[in-house]
């Protein structure tokens, strides 16, 4: 049957947004946890990540803090990790672009990996949906997702003013990215630029306040570009 009204498509995103609970209830927890390990305090946890709304930067830039980096540097590393929004905005564009200013600004605020996933594949099965059919699937999509993130992080911020001191889970930081990250390795060009991003950070490792990882970073996506292009073009011969 196909969902025709506004109200209607709104709840197919809340029903298509709610697994990822699974993947955001951890993550938040996670990072409420590291942050009071840090020494921000419950408030300041939960300023954080309704300031940010992203975990991969949250997690940079507070390491960044605990190593007193400069604040220029904190805000240029979170923005480069954060740069994959910037992709995911140009995509969203042509299906979003018509609704109103306020819309699209409190969209880009809740953006994130989940509801631009679940999003994108909606607008391109249904291409008969207006542009406020698309905002309301947008919108549904995060509707689960965000109050979680806020309320697992609290959680996790309390769990972690009640454990011991010294208390050592910086461990679990690495081994969520690599959980996160593994499955998207797909194709040549994925396992390509994550190769080179792994040999670049190694390389790059003794410059100051983690910006090794960024130049890494870069490097890994001009590879990967590289590489899809030798197979696109190897595809066409």
């Amino acid at each position: 049957m196909t969902v025709t009204t506004t109200k209607s498509v709104y709840w197919k995103g809340v029903r298509d947004g709610a697994p990822f609970i699974l993947v955001v209830s951890p993550f938040a927890l996670l990072f409420g946890v590291v942050a009071t390990e840090a020494g921000l305090n419950v408030w300041e946890t939960l300023a954080f990540s309704v300031v940010v709304i992203a975990g991969a930067a949250q997690f940079t830039a507070l390491q960044l803090m605990q190593e007193n980096a400069p604040t220029v540097i904190v805000l240029a590393s979170a923005l480069a990790v954060n740069l994959r929004m910037a992709m995911y905005s140009a995509s969203l564009t042509p299906h979003l672009g018509a609704t109103p200013i306020w819309q699209r600004a409190l969209a880009a605020y809740v953006m994130v990996d989940q509801s631009y996933a679940c999003s994108i594949l909606a607008y391109e099965r249904n291409r008969d949906w207006t542009p406020t059919q698309k905002m309301a699937f947008y919108f549904g999509a995060v509707t689960p997702v965000i109050p979680v993130w806020y309320a697992m992080t609290v959680i996790g911020a309390l769990i972690g003013s009640a454990m011991p001191t010294g208390l050592a889970l910086d461990f679990a930081v690495p081994i969520t990215f690599i959980a996160m990250i593994a499955p998207a390795l797909r194709t040549l060009a994925h396992k390509a630029a994550a190769l080179a991003s792994v040999v670049l950070a190694l390389l790059f490792v003794f410059v100051p306040f983690n910006l090794g990882l960024i130049i890494a970073g870069i490097g890994g996506m001009m590879v990967g570009a590289q590489v899809e292009l030798w197979m696109s073009r190897r595809a066409q011969a």
